[in-house]
């Protein structure tokens, strides 16, 4: 390469762009003579009014590294991906990976993390309420260090929660002591959302992760097959810029979900759990509905009984959509058509159940254990049949099949 090609590639690639997409193909190709040394991962939904400003605070933070941003977005119905497509027409350095049937910040998160060929990379929310200024300290440390993971911390001295409300907060520092259970570091802040990780770091964790919820870091630290070797930096947490936060009741349920997948060490799938709890929520669902029309309403007991079943059936159904499926959600008549086949594989479910049960009882086993194997057999059943079926347009729309 010609000598003065390559110093004015690094001097190009030193500028700030003044405005978001400016520079052109050229200017863009130049820079790439220079290796790629950080990507930051950016999962997204519904945050296009933060594209732009984010990008620009990114580039101005990153002067002289040799960086691009990959966003996953989750189709935001807001245009989020749209924009982030306009922008990576004229400025190489920022990419779009779009998700269709599928949400969740940790597997949009992982996902970004495979498609970077950095050899750091950071991961930071679209809202702009992390510092994004700490970005080049925390680069420096992990070359300096020899770090696999560098990660900014609200409860370290000189960090802060900013002007988040007290529920909020609260809610964070509740959620850091249960995360304590499964971690394997002294972490001050396992929930922080905002970190740099090296990519070799990613690949000998990745398989082990759960990829459930939204607090990825925590998942790297309890998945990973060896200690990996950490800092913190102390950092304010901002007010979002613009937008909504997208936590809610799920969210926390995803969180539960996560922390319950590493302490039973990946002996039952996420989603099975997850079935089975609601599942558990069902059984209590039939009783107060059959009290209810047998013992209150003095309904016949038999139409008392078939009452509840449906009712506990159809709770059932739209708990697993709202929480165990929330990434595959059936919507309109698809909700009606999976309630109807969510019903018929569940009652072949309950007939396998007793059926089973009264086939053990009968050939001399022990009454509660054969109503266990008879519980286990119909859970398994309904969880396969309607994960196939129930959610199937979904489950298709995620694989790629």
């Amino acid at each position: 390469m010609p000598e003065n090609l390559s110093s004015k590639a690094s001097s190009d690639f030193s500028a700030p762009s003044s405005t978001v997409g400016s520079n052109n193909v050229e200017t863009q190709g130049k820079r790439a003579l220079r290796e790629l040394e950080l990507s930051v991962v950016i999962p997204t939904f519904s945050e296009v009014d933060n594209v732009e400003e984010l990008i620009r605070r990114v580039d101005s933070a990153l002067v002289g590294v040799v960086w691009e941003v990959i966003f996953v977005d989750d189709d935001s119905p807001d245009g989020t991906a749209d924009l982030v497509h306009s922008i990576a027409r004229t400025d190489l350095r920022i990419r779009c990976l779009r998700r269709i049937g599928r949400r969740g910040l940790s597997s949009a998160c992982i996902e970004g993390m495979l498609g970077s060929s950095a050899p750091y990379v950071a991961v930071l929310d679209a809202d702009l309420q992390h510092d994004e200024r700490l970005l080049r300290k925390m680069l420096q440390m992990m070359r300096d260090d020899d770090l696999e993971v560098v990660i900014g911390s609200r409860y370290l001295k000189g960090g802060s929660f900013g002007e988040l409300a007290d529920s909020r907060v609260f809610i964070s520092k509740l959620a850091t002591k249960v995360g304590r259970l499964v971690l394997r570091a002294d972490l001050s802040d396992p929930m922080s959302g905002f970190f740099m990780i090296r990519r070799d770091a990613i690949y000998q964790t990745v398989r082990q992760l759960s990829g459930v919820g939204f607090k990825i870091l925590l998942d790297f630290f309890a998945s990973s097959p060896k200690p990996l070797r950490f800092n913190e930096l102390p950092y304010d947490f901002r007010q979002r810029f613009k937008g909504e936060s997208k936590l809610d009741a799920a969210a926390a349920w995803d969180y539960l979900l996560m922390l319950l997948d590493k302490l039973l060490g990946h002996v039952l799938p996420v989603r099975f759990i997850s079935f089975s709890i609601v599942g558990g929520f069902g059984i209590f669902v039939h009783f107060l509905a059959l009290t209810i029309a047998f013992q209150i309403m003095n309904l016949d007991f038999t139409l008392s009984q078939a009452a509840a079943t449906v009712i506990a059936m159809t709770s059932n159904f739209f708990l697993n959509n709202l929480l165990t499926y929330r990434d595959m959600k059936l919507h309109g008549f698809g909700m009606l058509r999976g309630w109807v086949s969510f019903c018929m594989a569940c009652s072949v479910g309950a007939l396998a159940n007793v059926g089973i049960a009264a086939f053990l009882f009968d050939h001399g086993f022990i009454w509660y254990l054969s109503a266990m194997v008879g519980v286990i057999i119909g859970a398994v059943w309904n969880y396969a049949v309607t994960s196939l079926f129930t959610w199937k347009r979904t489950t298709t729309a995620k694989t790629g099949n």
